[in-house]
């Protein structure tokens, strides 16, 4: 657990926290639940890493192949 919110760091992840933690500010001066939940939301998906997606959860892998490319001849047809 201190992995996950110790590391990994990126630029978006910072963005997601300091949202979060302006929306809750914003919510606690308005008082506005519904407010506050979003950015309670943001602040949770920034802490621990997640996104709508999950951890990693849209990431789709690169196939690989080892099929070689065959040359194509063509031949030129002139009337």
């Amino acid at each position: 657990m201190k992995e996950v919110l110790f590391n990994n760091w990126s630029f978006m992840r910072i963005v997601r926290l300091l949202a979060g933690m302006a929306i809750i500010i914003q919510a606690i001066a308005n008082k506005d639940a519904v407010f506050g939940v979003a950015g309670f939301l943001f602040t949770i998906m920034a802490l621990f890493n997640t996104g709508c997606c999950g951890t990693g959860g849209c990431y789709t892998p690169v196939k690989k192949t080892t099929k070689t490319t065959e040359e194509i001849s063509y031949e030129e047809v002139v009337k």
